[in-house]
Protein backbone atom coordinates (compact mmCIF):
# COMPACT_ATOMS: atom_id res chain seq x y z
CA UNK A 1 0.00 0.00 0.00
CA UNK A 2 1.67 3.00 -0.85
CA UNK A 3 2.80 5.38 2.11
CA UNK A 4 0.27 8.37 1.44
CA UNK A 5 -2.79 5.65 2.11
CA UNK A 6 -0.64 4.80 5.62
CA UNK A 7 -0.45 8.27 6.36
CA UNK A 8 -4.38 8.54 7.03
CA UNK A 9 -5.69 10.79 9.10
CA UNK A 10 -9.28 12.29 9.55
CA UNK A 11 -10.45 16.03 9.50
CA UNK A 12 -11.20 18.63 6.70
CA UNK A 13 -8.35 20.68 5.62
CA UNK A 14 -8.57 24.70 4.19
CA UNK A 15 -7.63 23.25 1.07
CA UNK A 16 -10.59 20.43 1.23
CA UNK A 17 -13.12 23.22 2.26
CA UNK A 18 -12.22 25.20 -1.05
CA UNK A 19 -12.80 21.62 -3.09
CA UNK A 20 -16.18 21.07 -1.49
CA UNK A 21 -17.16 24.52 -1.87
CA UNK A 22 -16.01 25.10 -5.56
CA UNK A 23 -15.34 21.51 -7.07
CA UNK A 24 -18.81 20.14 -6.17
CA UNK A 25 -20.44 22.09 -7.84
CA UNK A 26 -18.21 23.11 -10.33
CA UNK A 27 -7.37 -8.78 0.57
CA UNK A 28 -7.15 -11.76 -2.26
CA UNK A 29 -9.84 -11.26 -5.12
CA UNK A 30 -13.11 -12.44 -4.28
CA UNK A 31 -16.17 -13.23 -6.53
CA UNK A 32 -18.51 -10.91 -6.39
CA UNK A 33 -21.71 -13.28 -7.27
CA UNK A 34 -22.99 -15.30 -10.05
CA UNK A 35 -20.90 -14.39 -13.03
CA UNK A 36 -18.51 -11.59 -11.43
CA UNK A 37 -15.48 -11.59 -9.93
CA UNK A 38 -13.17 -8.73 -8.05
CA UNK A 39 -9.53 -7.61 -9.37
CA UNK A 40 -7.00 -10.40 -9.51
CA UNK A 41 -7.19 -13.84 -11.17
CA UNK A 42 -10.64 -14.12 -12.15
CA UNK A 43 -10.60 -15.79 -15.50
CA UNK A 44 -12.59 -13.35 -17.75
CA UNK A 45 -10.65 -10.70 -16.39
CA UNK A 46 -8.69 -8.55 -18.72
CA UNK A 47 -4.87 -8.03 -17.41
CA UNK A 48 -4.36 -5.27 -19.30
CA UNK A 49 -7.42 -3.34 -17.62
CA UNK A 50 -6.70 -4.89 -14.42
CA UNK A 51 -3.00 -3.05 -14.89
CA UNK A 52 -4.03 0.58 -16.43
CA UNK A 53 -6.33 0.53 -13.26
CA UNK A 54 -3.89 0.06 -11.00
CA UNK A 55 -1.12 2.28 -12.61
CA UNK A 56 -4.08 4.96 -12.09
CA UNK A 57 -4.42 4.40 -8.30
CA UNK A 58 -0.60 4.03 -7.88
CA UNK A 59 -0.04 7.73 -8.88
CA UNK A 60 1.15 10.25 -6.35
CA UNK A 61 -2.54 12.57 -7.29
CA UNK A 62 -4.57 9.53 -7.74
CA UNK A 63 -7.62 8.15 -5.83
CA UNK A 64 -7.23 5.56 -3.11
CA UNK A 65 -9.23 3.24 -5.00
CA UNK A 66 -11.08 2.50 -8.10
CA UNK A 67 -13.88 0.44 -9.34
CA UNK A 68 -15.29 -0.27 -12.81
CA UNK A 69 -18.25 -2.80 -13.84
CA UNK A 70 -18.39 -3.83 -17.02
CA UNK A 71 -22.15 -5.15 -17.85
CA UNK A 72 -23.13 -7.44 -20.86
CA UNK A 73 -26.42 -9.06 -21.33
CA UNK A 74 -26.52 -10.02 -17.42
CA UNK A 75 -23.29 -10.73 -16.94
CA UNK A 76 -21.12 -8.10 -14.72
CA UNK A 77 -17.26 -7.99 -14.27
CA UNK A 78 -16.25 -6.49 -11.41
CA UNK A 79 -12.60 -4.74 -11.67
CA UNK A 80 -11.51 -2.83 -8.45
CA UNK A 81 -7.53 -1.40 -7.27
CA UNK A 82 -6.90 0.24 -4.26
CA UNK A 83 -9.12 0.63 -1.48
CA UNK A 84 -12.83 1.46 -0.93
CA UNK A 85 -11.84 2.58 3.05
CA UNK A 86 -8.27 3.30 3.81
CA UNK A 87 -8.53 3.11 7.51
CA UNK A 88 -9.88 -0.68 7.07
CA UNK A 89 -8.08 -1.26 3.93
CA UNK A 90 -11.17 -3.03 2.25
CA UNK A 91 -11.70 -2.86 -1.75
CA UNK A 92 -14.48 -1.06 -3.32
CA UNK A 93 -17.70 -3.30 -3.56
CA UNK A 94 -19.86 -3.31 -6.71
CA UNK A 95 -23.07 -2.51 -3.71
CA UNK A 96 -20.99 0.30 -1.81
CA UNK A 97 -22.59 3.65 -1.64
CA UNK A 98 -21.49 6.61 -3.27
CA UNK A 99 -22.24 10.07 -4.43
CA UNK A 100 -22.71 9.67 -7.81
CA UNK A 101 -22.43 13.80 -8.48
CA UNK A 102 -23.64 15.31 -11.45
CA UNK A 103 -25.55 11.84 -12.48
CA UNK A 104 -27.52 12.84 -11.12
CA UNK A 105 -28.40 14.97 -13.52
CA UNK A 106 -29.59 12.11 -15.79
CA UNK A 107 -32.26 11.12 -12.89
CA UNK A 108 -34.04 14.84 -13.56
CA UNK A 109 -33.93 13.91 -16.72
CA UNK A 110 -35.34 10.54 -16.85
CA UNK A 111 -38.00 12.38 -14.32
CA UNK A 112 -38.89 15.33 -16.60
CA UNK A 113 -39.00 12.95 -19.77
CA UNK A 114 -40.93 10.46 -18.33
CA UNK A 115 -43.45 13.08 -17.76
CA UNK A 116 -43.05 14.28 -21.09
CA UNK A 117 -44.34 10.80 -22.11
CA UNK A 118 -47.25 10.92 -20.15
CA UNK A 119 -48.21 14.27 -21.50
CA UNK A 120 -47.91 16.19 -17.84
CA UNK A 121 -44.89 18.29 -19.44
CA UNK A 122 -44.08 19.31 -22.32
CA UNK A 123 -40.12 20.18 -23.71
CA UNK A 124 -41.61 23.17 -24.87
CA UNK A 125 -43.06 24.39 -21.48
CA UNK A 126 -41.76 27.81 -19.79
CA UNK A 127 -40.37 28.58 -17.12
CA UNK A 128 -42.51 31.35 -17.07
CA UNK A 129 -46.02 28.44 -17.39
CA UNK A 130 -44.96 26.54 -14.50
CA UNK A 131 -42.69 28.47 -12.19
CA UNK A 132 -44.33 31.79 -12.61
CA UNK A 133 -42.90 33.27 -9.12
CA UNK A 134 -39.02 32.77 -11.02
CA UNK A 135 -37.50 36.11 -12.03
CA UNK A 136 -39.81 37.42 -15.30
CA UNK A 137 -36.30 37.17 -17.03
CA UNK A 138 -36.19 33.86 -16.83
CA UNK A 139 -39.57 33.32 -18.40
CA UNK A 140 -38.85 31.91 -21.78
CA UNK A 141 -36.52 29.58 -20.59
CA UNK A 142 -38.32 25.74 -22.05
CA UNK A 143 -37.68 22.81 -20.03
CA UNK A 144 -35.79 21.44 -23.59
CA UNK A 145 -33.24 24.29 -22.62
CA UNK A 146 -32.74 23.57 -19.65
CA UNK A 147 -31.89 19.94 -20.05
CA UNK A 148 -29.52 20.26 -22.59
CA UNK A 149 -27.66 23.41 -20.39
CA UNK A 150 -28.62 26.12 -23.09
CA UNK A 151 -30.96 27.82 -20.47
CA UNK A 152 -28.63 30.79 -20.19
CA UNK A 153 -29.64 30.16 -16.19
CA UNK A 154 -26.27 31.73 -13.84
CA UNK A 155 -25.28 28.64 -11.86
CA UNK A 156 -26.56 29.49 -8.13
CA UNK A 157 -23.68 27.61 -7.26
CA UNK A 158 -20.90 30.15 -8.13
CA UNK A 159 -22.76 32.64 -6.23
CA UNK A 160 -20.25 34.02 -3.79
CA UNK A 161 -23.02 33.89 -1.21
CA UNK A 162 -24.00 30.30 -1.11
CA UNK A 163 -20.65 29.85 -1.14
CA UNK A 164 -19.67 31.65 1.32
CA UNK A 165 -22.56 29.65 3.55
CA UNK A 166 -20.87 26.50 2.28
CA UNK A 167 -17.48 27.60 3.27
CA UNK A 168 -18.18 28.50 6.98
CA UNK A 169 -20.50 25.39 7.38
CA UNK A 170 -20.07 22.36 4.95
CA UNK A 171 -22.33 20.71 6.62
CA UNK A 172 -25.21 23.35 5.89
CA UNK A 173 -29.15 22.10 5.65
CA UNK A 174 -29.54 24.18 2.53
CA UNK A 175 -33.65 24.29 1.43
CA UNK A 176 -33.49 22.71 -1.88
CA UNK A 177 -36.43 24.53 -3.64
CA UNK A 178 -34.35 28.09 -2.70
CA UNK A 179 -31.30 27.22 -4.40
CA UNK A 180 -32.45 29.07 -7.13
CA UNK A 181 -32.72 32.39 -5.32
CA UNK A 182 -29.11 33.12 -5.27
CA UNK A 183 -29.02 34.41 -8.43
CA UNK A 184 -32.63 35.54 -8.55
CA UNK A 185 -31.28 38.83 -9.20
CA UNK A 186 -28.87 38.35 -11.90
CA UNK A 187 -29.79 37.90 -15.66
CA UNK A 188 -29.88 35.17 -17.79
CA UNK A 189 -26.34 34.68 -19.29
CA UNK A 190 -27.26 34.31 -22.86
CA UNK A 191 -30.12 34.16 -25.23
CA UNK A 192 -31.54 30.86 -24.29
CA UNK A 193 -31.08 28.36 -27.29
CA UNK A 194 -28.20 30.14 -28.43
CA UNK A 195 -25.13 28.53 -26.44
CA UNK A 196 -23.95 26.23 -24.07
CA UNK A 197 -23.11 26.26 -20.50
CA UNK A 198 -23.20 23.59 -17.87
CA UNK A 199 -25.43 25.17 -15.02
CA UNK A 200 -26.77 23.27 -11.69
CA UNK A 201 -29.27 25.40 -11.72
CA UNK A 202 -30.88 23.93 -14.93
CA UNK A 203 -31.34 20.69 -13.00
CA UNK A 204 -32.70 22.36 -10.04
CA UNK A 205 -35.50 24.24 -12.31
CA UNK A 206 -36.22 21.02 -14.12
CA UNK A 207 -36.85 19.62 -10.51
CA UNK A 208 -39.15 22.63 -9.23
CA UNK A 209 -41.38 22.00 -12.92
CA UNK A 210 -41.87 18.72 -12.29
CA UNK A 211 -43.38 19.47 -8.64
CA UNK A 212 -45.37 22.29 -10.03
CA UNK A 213 -46.29 20.16 -13.06
CA UNK A 214 -47.82 17.05 -10.63
CA UNK A 215 -48.10 18.68 -7.61
CA UNK A 216 -45.88 16.17 -6.05
CA UNK A 217 -42.53 16.12 -4.04
CA UNK A 218 -39.47 15.61 -6.75
CA UNK A 219 -38.59 12.59 -3.69
CA UNK A 220 -41.43 11.06 -4.62
CA UNK A 221 -41.72 11.25 -8.75
CA UNK A 222 -37.84 9.65 -8.16
CA UNK A 223 -39.47 6.65 -6.69
CA UNK A 224 -42.44 6.30 -8.69
CA UNK A 225 -41.22 7.32 -11.98
CA UNK A 226 -37.36 5.38 -11.65
CA UNK A 227 -36.21 3.92 -8.29
CA UNK A 228 -39.06 1.23 -8.34
CA UNK A 229 -39.85 0.80 -12.46
CA UNK A 230 -36.02 -0.26 -12.43
CA UNK A 231 -36.02 -1.79 -9.24
CA UNK A 232 -33.58 0.36 -7.40
CA UNK A 233 -33.75 -0.12 -3.46
CA UNK A 234 -30.01 1.32 -2.66
CA UNK A 235 -30.51 4.67 -4.43
CA UNK A 236 -31.76 7.61 -2.42
CA UNK A 237 -31.71 11.51 -2.70
CA UNK A 238 -30.89 12.52 1.07
CA UNK A 239 -30.56 15.98 2.11
CA UNK A 240 -28.05 15.57 4.79
CA UNK A 241 -24.15 14.69 4.86
CA UNK A 242 -24.60 11.22 5.82
CA UNK A 243 -24.22 8.10 3.44
CA UNK A 244 -25.91 5.03 3.66
CA UNK A 245 -23.77 1.99 4.85
CA UNK A 246 -21.37 0.31 3.48
CA UNK A 247 -20.20 3.77 1.75
CA UNK A 248 -17.02 3.83 -0.71
CA UNK A 249 -15.10 6.27 1.54
CA UNK A 250 -14.31 9.53 -0.74
CA UNK A 251 -10.62 10.99 0.11
CA UNK A 252 -9.42 14.92 -0.71
CA UNK A 253 -5.43 13.62 -2.35
CA UNK A 254 -3.45 16.79 -2.15
CA UNK A 255 0.21 15.66 -1.72
CA UNK A 256 2.24 15.61 0.20
CA UNK A 257 -0.71 16.34 2.08
CA UNK A 258 -2.23 13.39 4.22
CA UNK A 259 -5.43 12.19 2.29
CA UNK A 260 -8.56 13.44 4.39
CA UNK A 261 -11.91 11.44 4.24
CA UNK A 262 -14.36 13.67 2.80
CA UNK A 263 -17.11 11.48 3.04
CA UNK A 264 -19.77 12.69 5.10
CA UNK A 265 -18.14 16.75 4.90
CA UNK A 266 -20.26 18.16 2.70
CA UNK A 267 -24.34 18.38 3.38
CA UNK A 268 -26.34 16.57 -0.34
CA UNK A 269 -28.78 19.46 0.28
CA UNK A 270 -26.84 22.18 -1.59
CA UNK A 271 -27.24 20.22 -4.58
CA UNK A 272 -30.55 17.92 -4.47
CA UNK A 273 -31.76 17.51 -8.36
CA UNK A 274 -28.70 18.75 -9.68
CA UNK A 275 -25.62 16.13 -7.93
CA UNK A 276 -27.21 14.94 -4.04
CA UNK A 277 -28.09 11.36 -5.05
CA UNK A 278 -26.48 8.19 -3.32
CA UNK A 279 -26.24 5.34 -5.37
CA UNK A 280 -24.07 1.95 -5.69
CA UNK A 281 -21.69 0.84 -8.40
CA UNK A 282 -24.50 -1.41 -9.41
CA UNK A 283 -27.38 0.28 -9.52
CA UNK A 284 -26.31 3.04 -11.20
CA UNK A 285 -24.81 0.71 -14.35
CA UNK A 286 -29.01 -0.51 -14.35
CA UNK A 287 -30.19 3.15 -14.39
CA UNK A 288 -27.76 3.96 -17.44
CA UNK A 289 -28.91 0.90 -19.32
CA UNK A 290 -32.55 1.82 -18.54
CA UNK A 291 -32.06 5.36 -19.48
CA UNK A 292 -29.81 5.44 -22.07
CA UNK A 293 -31.30 2.60 -23.82
CA UNK A 294 -34.37 2.29 -25.25
CA UNK A 295 -36.88 0.82 -22.24
CA UNK A 296 -37.76 3.88 -20.06
CA UNK A 297 -38.64 6.73 -22.35
CA UNK A 298 -40.97 6.16 -25.83
CA UNK A 299 -39.42 5.88 -29.05
CA UNK A 300 -40.43 9.94 -30.00
CA UNK A 301 -39.17 11.34 -26.44
CA UNK A 302 -35.94 9.03 -26.93
CA UNK A 303 -35.47 10.98 -30.29
CA UNK A 304 -35.49 14.29 -28.61
CA UNK A 305 -33.55 12.91 -25.62
CA UNK A 306 -30.86 11.69 -28.17
CA UNK A 307 -30.64 14.42 -30.27
CA UNK A 308 -27.21 16.02 -29.27
CA UNK A 309 -25.17 19.46 -29.72
CA UNK A 310 -21.03 18.20 -30.70
CA UNK A 311 -18.70 19.48 -28.80
CA UNK A 312 -20.36 19.87 -25.54
CA UNK A 313 -19.51 18.17 -22.61
CA UNK A 314 -20.57 16.84 -19.57
CA UNK A 315 -18.63 17.73 -16.43
CA UNK A 316 -15.83 16.57 -16.13
CA UNK A 317 -15.98 15.72 -20.03
CA UNK A 318 -16.28 11.92 -20.09
CA UNK A 319 -13.80 9.66 -22.79
CA UNK A 320 -13.32 10.46 -26.36
CA UNK A 321 -15.77 13.47 -27.98
CA UNK A 322 -18.33 14.17 -26.02
CA UNK A 323 -21.75 15.87 -27.58
CA UNK A 324 -24.96 16.90 -25.51
CA UNK A 325 -28.22 15.65 -25.44
CA UNK A 326 -31.06 16.19 -22.72
CA UNK A 327 -29.59 15.44 -19.79
CA UNK A 328 -27.43 13.13 -21.22
CA UNK A 329 -24.03 13.01 -23.53
CA UNK A 330 -22.65 11.05 -26.29
CA UNK A 331 -18.84 9.68 -26.05
CA UNK A 332 -17.58 8.83 -29.21
CA UNK A 333 -14.60 6.89 -28.32
CA UNK A 334 -12.33 4.80 -30.93
CA UNK A 335 -13.92 2.04 -30.39
CA UNK A 336 -17.57 3.30 -30.80
CA UNK A 337 -20.76 5.12 -29.20
CA UNK A 338 -22.06 5.13 -25.90
CA UNK A 339 -24.74 7.10 -24.18
CA UNK A 340 -24.06 8.39 -19.91
CA UNK A 341 -23.36 11.01 -17.55
CA UNK A 342 -20.40 11.84 -15.55
CA UNK A 343 -19.84 13.77 -12.67
CA UNK A 344 -17.63 14.83 -9.53
CA UNK A 345 -17.96 16.16 -6.16
CA UNK A 346 -15.50 16.37 -2.93
CA UNK A 347 -13.97 12.51 -3.11
CA UNK A 348 -15.73 11.15 -5.69
CA UNK A 349 -15.46 10.91 -9.54
CA UNK A 350 -17.90 9.25 -11.75
CA UNK A 351 -18.41 7.80 -15.57
CA UNK A 352 -21.69 6.10 -16.02
CA UNK A 353 -22.32 4.67 -19.44
CA UNK A 354 -24.30 2.55 -22.01
CA UNK A 355 -24.42 1.26 -25.75
CA UNK A 356 -27.34 2.54 -27.23
CA UNK A 357 -29.64 -0.77 -27.23
CA UNK A 358 -28.99 -0.69 -23.71
CA UNK A 359 -27.58 -4.22 -23.26
CA UNK A 360 -24.62 -3.11 -22.03
CA UNK A 361 -23.27 -0.73 -19.87
CA UNK A 362 -20.03 0.51 -18.13
CA UNK A 363 -20.06 2.13 -14.50
CA UNK A 364 -16.69 3.98 -13.58
CA UNK A 365 -16.04 5.37 -9.75
CA UNK A 366 -12.62 6.47 -8.06
CA UNK A 367 -12.75 7.96 -4.69
CA UNK A 368 -11.52 11.18 -5.16
CA UNK A 369 -12.52 14.56 -7.21
CA UNK A 370 -11.36 15.47 -10.55
CA UNK A 371 -12.20 17.97 -13.15
CA UNK A 372 -11.04 20.52 -15.44
CA UNK A 373 -9.81 22.73 -13.06
CA UNK A 374 -9.02 20.54 -10.38
CA UNK A 375 -6.14 18.04 -11.17
CA UNK A 376 -6.99 17.90 -14.99
CA UNK A 377 -3.81 16.01 -15.35
CA UNK A 378 -5.65 13.35 -13.01
CA UNK A 379 -8.85 13.83 -15.15
CA UNK A 380 -6.63 13.44 -18.51
CA UNK A 381 -5.41 10.06 -17.08
CA UNK A 382 -8.58 8.75 -16.19
CA UNK A 383 -10.34 9.85 -19.35
CA UNK A 384 -7.73 7.72 -21.13
CA UNK A 385 -8.38 4.45 -18.71
CA UNK A 386 -12.34 4.91 -19.29
CA UNK A 387 -11.60 4.76 -23.38
CA UNK A 388 -9.69 1.52 -22.26
CA UNK A 389 -12.33 0.12 -20.51
CA UNK A 390 -15.24 1.91 -23.03
CA UNK A 391 -13.35 -0.59 -25.58
CA UNK A 392 -13.72 -3.60 -23.57
CA UNK A 393 -17.07 -2.51 -23.37
CA UNK A 394 -17.58 -2.28 -26.85
CA UNK A 395 -15.47 -5.47 -28.26
CA UNK A 396 -17.40 -7.92 -30.95
CA UNK A 397 -20.56 -6.03 -30.96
Amino acid sequence: MPSRVRRFRTGLSAAALTAAALGALLPPAQAAGAGEGAAGGHPDHDKRLQQRLERLVAQDDGPPGAIALLTRGGRTQVYTAGVGDIATGRRPDPDDHMRIASIAKAFSGAVALRLVDEKVLSLDDTIGERLPGQPAAWHAVTLRQLLQHTSGLPDYSGDPEFLAILQSDPRHLFDPRALLGFVADEPLLFRPGTLYEYSNSDNIAVALMAEAATGRRYEDLLKELVYRPLGLRQTSLPLGYRLPRPYLHGYDITPPAEPQDVSEAVSASGVWASGGIVSTPRELGAFMRAYGGPTLLSEKTREEQLTFRPGDSSEPAGPGTNAAGLAIYQYTTRCGVLYGHTGNFPGYTQLAATTPDGTRSLTFSINTQTNKSNKPALLARLRTVEEDFACALLKDR
